[in-house]
């Protein structure tokens, strides 16, 4: 697969990447035109920035329970989401709040719902793993260990079965790739050449287990597919161009009905498991070296500015813009009301006519 810099693949190999969104006139040198890579740039640090804001908020008590930060990651759904439409689907894992703001989800919404607020997108109900949008065709979210990845190859069946046109992205960790239901799902799909892409996020630590201790034989995860004919290709996670031109092909591959693809995208939390995990499995070091070496808003930061595609003030204006964002969602969250009690039992059940 020709992807920017060098990109493992197994399988089939994939067709040639089809024009995508921001390919096409005024393009840089970087391949893309300077509204794209800004866009790429605006949304991966508006991730950081949130879930810096939501971190802070957990520390001020104003978020419970379990809270899992994307902060390190953002290159992965930020160079995916870029290309897909308002026919594809997204399903994740419970480190979601990066993939709600990649899919367009209003930051108020999220945050008020990390809350637990009445303006949350589950009402204050669902908390930080359990957030829905059917507008953005988001379903989640998902607290169980690899339990999206059999619903994301389900919404790919239905998708098939109803000739709709678009692909589900079911997105994963290295933790989740050892689950019996990610195998059972992997056969459907390539039985039924389902449009269904796997992304396999290797942070290196499936909670505070490093990949090297709970993968037999090879801890090259995009190999996994290969038994069912699957295809896979593994990518530098830490580069949203990579991802992004990586992305282009498989989604060419899987549109033109080919069957689902393995990603496997190589990146890095700098937080732990969660908030309440002080990650003593590995050192300070590591976790700077990562950050000073690769971290991927500063990677593309340097980029533009090496070509010489923005200015100072067009880096500000993105932070300012960033920041009030992020402000304003977490005063909205403050300032939500609680869910009535009387909601306690809504939404939990379908009601359906006998």
């Amino acid at each position: 697969m020709a992807a920017r810099g060098t990109a493992k693949t197994t399988g089939s190999k994939a067709p040639a990447s089809r024009k995508t969104r921001g390919s096409g006139d005024g393009a840089t040198p970087l391949g893309l035109d300077k509204e794209t890579l800004l866009h790429l740039y605006h949304d991966m640090l508006l991730i950081r920035r949130f879930e810096e804001r939501a971190g802070q908020m957990y520390g001020m008590g104003l978020i419970g329970g379990f809270c899992h930060l994307y902060i390190g990651q953002e290159a992965v759904v930020v160079g995916l989401q870029s290309l897909i439409g308002e026919a594809d689907a997204v399903v994740t894992s419970y480190r979601d709040h990066g993939h709600m703001l990649a899919v367009g989800m209003d930051p108020k919404g999220v945050m008020a719902e990390l809350t637990g607020r009445r303006g949350g997108y589950s009402k204050g109900k669902g908390g930080s793993m359990h957030m829905f949008s059917r507008e953005k065709k988001f379903f989640g979210g998902h607290g169980i260990v690899g339990a999206q990845v059999p619903i994301g190859t389900g919404v790919s069946f239905a998708m098939k079965y109803n000739e709709e046109p678009g692909v589900c992205l079911t997105y994963l960790g290295d933790g989740a790739v050892n689950q019996g239901q990610v195998y059972e799902s992997f056969n459907m799909a390539a039985l039924w050449k389902l449009p269904v892409v796997y992304v396999i996020e290797n942070n290196k630590y499936g909670m505070g287990t490093s990949t090297e201790r709970a993968a037999a034989h090879s801890t090259e995860l995009y190999h996994r597919g290969m038994a069912y004919g699957i295809p896979g290709v593994q990518v530098d996670g830490m580069d949203a161009l990579k991802v992004r031109e990586a992305g282009a092909e498989v989604l060419a591959h899987v549109r033109g009905g080919e069957g689902p693809y393995i990603m496997e995208m190589m990146t890095y939390r700098y937080r732990g498991h969660s908030m309440s995990d002080p990650a003593k499995y590995r050192t300070r070091e590591e976790v700077q070296k990562m950050r000073s070496e690769r971290d991927p808003i500063e990677r593309l930061k340097q980029m533009l500015e090496e070509h010489d595609i923005v200015t100072d003030e067009d880096l500000k204006e993105v932070d300012r813009k960033v920041k009030d964002v992020v402000a304003e969602a977490a005063e909205f969250a403050q300032n939500s009301p609680e869910p009535d009690p009387s909601e306690l039992w809504t939404d939990v059940y379908k009601e359906v006519a006998a």
